[in-house]
């Protein structure tokens, strides 16, 4: 057989796995979510395999059973606690009074409008910024777009049961039997490369293992420094963790995540302002708020945390976001770190003699 018969069948059998990887790719995304999840819990699974009861180790099994139930119970403690504060303030979000929020900020938009007319020659007949801001906030900020998004919501939950059964078999699966995932990634390549890929596998799962730590932390600290923050100035103390919450849980989509938490924190305020103060005044106090948080998270968190986690340089990693979200949007911004990782740690294992390899993967 010559070398283009092999590369011909070599295609075809690529192009065919990919068709049935696509075709199954709800299967695979159950899979590879099992995966972190695997990858999330192992720190567990190692403490758990060296505890002994009357010097009898514990089963695998159970090993892999009380993991399971610690990400569950994790996951149900944060949905126990914190699903009913977010539906009671969407509610609100969804009842949403435009007038009379605008109508709180009429004076200053007044007193900018004037200033505006004066510097810039501006007809009064012709420019209204109360009127321009009123119209562009009722076409964005539809009751009845908000009513069906959350409806959408409901339905997403419903059908997503099948997905979390699935999910937590295979995660079981993969917490009970160590290599079991490595053993299918390894089979789809040639018996040659398996050393290569085993290796990838392993520095890859310390990388992730790292990187979701980083997050994990990331967000608690935001979260935690601007409900601190905005309670200092007279917040309710459920309000400001509610806030702080959505910025918190936003603001693992770089960039875009922190613009949406702070916009949602203003409509919050909109609906629940500091005790003594105006509407526009407690806005005032939300975005600073915003912004002092996002200071100590771009300038101490993100470079500590990342750069560290991740062994990348900062702007390496800048423009690893940038070109991940013009491909992909936010999607791709979100998936940008850990896809990167794992590029990196395969080109270092099959193309090291690369000098551009070499310069990205000089600190894994």
């Amino acid at each position: 057989m010559n070398k283009l018969v092999k590369y011909i069948i070599g295609v075809a059998i690529t192009a065919i796995i990919l068709s049935l990887l696509w075709y199954f790719s709800n299967v695979v995304a159950y899979i590879l979510v099992s995966a972190v999840l695997a990858i999330i819990g192992k720190p567990l699974v190692v403490l758990l395999s060296k505890f002994r009861i009357r010097n009898v180790r514990l089963p695998r099994v159970v090993i892999a059973l009380i993991t399971l139930g610690t990400i569950w119970a994790v996951a149900i403690t944060f949905f126990a606690l914190f699903i009913p504060l977010i539906s009671s303030n969407i509610s609100q979000l969804a009842s949403i009074d435009l007038t009379k929020i605008i109508a709180s900020f009429t004076k200053p938009l007044e007193s900018l409008q004037s200033f505006i007319q004066e510097f810039f020659a501006v007809k009064t007949t012709t420019f209204s910024i109360v009127n321009s801001i009123t119209t562009q906030l009722s076409s964005i900020f539809n009751v009845e777009d908000i009513n069906k998004f959350f409806n959408s919501i409901i339905g997403t939950i419903s059908n997503g049961v099948v997905a979390l059964f699935s999910i937590s078999f295979i995660t079981f699966f993969f917490l009970k039997e160590d290599k079991l995932f490595y053993q299918m990634v390894i089979s789809m390549f040639p018996t040659k490369y398996e050393d290569n890929v085993a290796r990838a596998l392993e520095s890859i799962s310390e990388l992730l293992i790292r990187y979701f730590t980083g997050i994990l932390a990331e967000s608690t600290i935001v979260m935690l420094v601007l409900s601190t923050t905005l309670t200092l100035f007279g917040m309710h103390v459920e309000t400001a963790f509610f806030i702080g919450l959505m910025v918190g849980v936003l603001n693992v989509v770089p960039y875009i995540g922190p613009l949406i938490g702070g916009g949602i924190g203003l409509f919050i305020g909109g609906l629940n302002p500091i005790d003594g103060m105006t509407i526009f005044e407690t806005a005032t106090v939300i975005m600073g708020a915003v912004l002092f948080t996002q200071s100590v998270d771009n300038f101490l968190l993100q470079p500590v945390l990342y750069s560290n986690r991740v062994r990348a340089h900062p702007l390496e990693i800048f423009i690893v976001i940038l070109m991940a979200g013009s491909m992909a949007g936010v999607l791709g911004m979100l998936l940008a770190i850990p896809s990167y990782n794992v590029i990196r740690v395969f080109a270092k294992e099959f193309f090291n003699n690369l000098k551009l390899v070499q310069r990205l993967t000089g600190k894994m």
